[in-house]
């Protein structure tokens, strides 16, 4: 068992340490945050039993302590320690989980007498949440995997729906009575890490847990039935069949059930009311459209109704394209963070964000990361290494579906996007000034060789429309014409020889045709091979 002392004294938390006789309390880890902030983030890490605090702190009070983490660690017993006997501070310790309230200066057989009491307290409520979770792990009477591939056949398949439905009635998992129902849809947080630990990252034992809890409020009574939908692993389905206008305080009591035994409370979304099984298809969807509709700002709504559900909003991303094409070309780390928060803090400020708002901003900034760094590489080469670059910053994102939204999460993906866009197109643009310059070399060394634009492309493995693209943008001037021009220099140097004539001279530099090489010579100079010989020698 563990124990936390929160005391903004040192001296204070060694006299906690020495009055307390731990190990006869079976305590033996004790820590140690001299302030409300270091407090909670000991509480998150070490899941301590029993925390002794001061009720007077400089960053808070105990009692705002105690109702910060209320929620997330109801099962932590308080000790609460003052100088003052007020009633009033009494009460509010007791309301928020303290069980006992010591006045300074502390007494060893008072703190001690407290220590016992909150440690027997907490081993009582850990067996007895111990003892919910096995009752809610132990196999139902109906069979599962039969049983939840013939309910998940009522929405997949409607042409089969009735044959499913004579079997489970025959089954006696759905009453024969049933002829309208109500379905709603809950998906479990894939980014949840605590929860997933505590069934060692086995998702089948996961949501096999959370199904049993659910079918504990649904299966007495034939009220209705919670089954894992087959065609969606992370996805789970309430179908009510009785007292369907009930549906959502029969959620939120599945939710409170959720959280004895959990310590979560999960997001659900639902349908309207409907025949049964007909309506079945469209109250999955509608119930999907309600989950990913949900307004992830309010923290504190976990039933989400279709008919409450917002339709289309969307703050379109396009809107901060140039920002992000600015920043991601200047590769300057201030520009990159500021553009890469524009479209949160427009959601933000809106007042709603869903989880398809998430996704549609997740997908369409993928998409233009993808944009860019196809410009930047050419297209018929950056596929495969585009796909990689985007799968590796896909898979790196926040979930959409979070039970808990986390807009610093979804910043900091932002900004890990933009400046990995703008690494890749600052490398690639690296690579391409060294592959044109490789290809210039190229053409000085080979001038005079028969030099065609896909020879070239093929021999640095790209294009011919990235070369033609590139090397322009690189030196200016299209390829042909730098070959061209390259060869002509060559030939200028050569007609200072005057034993060379000048067919000779333009079969050195990789002219077959004479006439061919006097066009071309003159269109560059400005007056023809004989005429410029004709110069030099006078």
């Amino acid at each position: 068992m563990k124990a936390l002392i929160v005391d903004d004294e040192a001296r204070v938390r060694k006299a906690v340490r020495l009055l307390v006789n731990w190990e006869t309390h079976g305590i033996d880890e004790i820590e140690e945050a001299s302030g409300g902030f270091e407090a909670i983030e000991r509480m998150r890490q070490d899941k301590p039993a029993i925390v002794i605090m001061d009720m007077m702190m400089p960053e808070g009070s105990g009692v705002d302590l105690m109702a910060a983490v209320n929620e997330f660690a109801g099962t932590i017993k308080f000790i609460v320690v003052s100088g003052r006997g007020d009633f009033d501070f009494v009460r509010e310790a007791v309301r928020h989980g303290g069980i006992d309230y010591l006045l300074k200066p502390i007494e060893p057989e008072a703190i001690n007498a407290a220590v016992a009491k909150a440690a027997a307290q907490w081993r009582v409520e850990e067996k007895e949440r111990s003892d919910r979770q096995k009752q809610s792990m132990r196999l139902n009477e109906f069979k599962p995997v039969y049983g939840e591939k013939l309910l998940t056949a009522l929405i997949t398949e409607p042409a089969t729906a009735q044959a499913a439905l004579r079997r489970l009635r025959e089954e006696r998992l759905v009453p024969e009575g049933a002829r309208a129902a109500r379905l709603a849809l809950m998906q479990v947080d894939a980014g949840d890490r605590q929860l997933h630990e505590r069934f060692a990252w086995d998702s089948e034992l996961l949501h096999f847990a959370i199904i049993n809890i659910c079918n504990e409020f649904l299966l007495p009574g034939q009220k209705g039935v919670a089954f894992r939908h087959w065609g969606a692993p992370t996805e789970i389905v309430i179908a009510l069949w009785e007292e369907v206008d009930q549906m959502p305080a029969v959620l939120q009591a599945i939710n409170e059930g959720l959280f004895v035994t959990l310590q979560r409370r999960i997001h659900m979304g639902t349908s309207m009311p409907g025949a049964f099984p007909d309506a079945l298809p469209t109250q999955y969807d509608d119930a999907l459209t309600a989950l990913w509709r949900r307004n992830m700002m309010d923290a504190n709504h976990y039933i989400h109704l279709f008919e409450e559900a917002k339709s289309g909003s969307r703050i379109a991303f396009a809107e901060w394209e140039e920002e992000w094409k600015v920043s991601a070309l200047s590769g300057n780390e201030e520009q990159l963070a500021a553009a890469s928060e524009l479209w949160l803090e427009a959601a933000r400020s809106s007042g709603y964000l869903s989880p398809q708002m998430l996704e549609d901003y997740k997908t369409d900034a993928l998409l233009f990361c993808a944009r860019m760094i196809r410009d930047a590489q050419g297209r018929h080469a950056a596929d495969e290494e585009t796909l990689m670059i985007l799968e590796e910053l896909a898979e790196k994102s926040p979930h959409v579906n979070a039970a808990v939204l986390s807009l610093q999460d979804w910043r900091e993906w932002s900004r890990l996007l933009l400046m990995r866009l703008s690494l890749a197109i600052v490398q690639r643009q690296t690579q391409e000034k060294a592959k044109m310059s490789d290809i210039a070399a190229f053409i000085e060394q080979n001038y005079q060789a028969e030099l065609s634009l896909q020879d070239i492309a093929k021999r640095f493995f790209v294009s011919r429309e990235y070369v033609s693209r590139k090397f322009k943008q690189e030196y200016g001037i299209n390829i042909t014409d730098y070959i061209s021009g390259k060869r002509i220099e060559k030939a200028k140097l050569l007609m200072v020889n005057p034993n060379l004539r000048i067919t000779k001279i333009a079969e050195m530099v990789g002219f077959h045709d004479e006439k061919y090489f006097s066009k071309v010579f003159k269109k560059q100079e400005g007056i023809s091979p004989k005429a410029y010989r004709l110069g030099e020698t006078e």
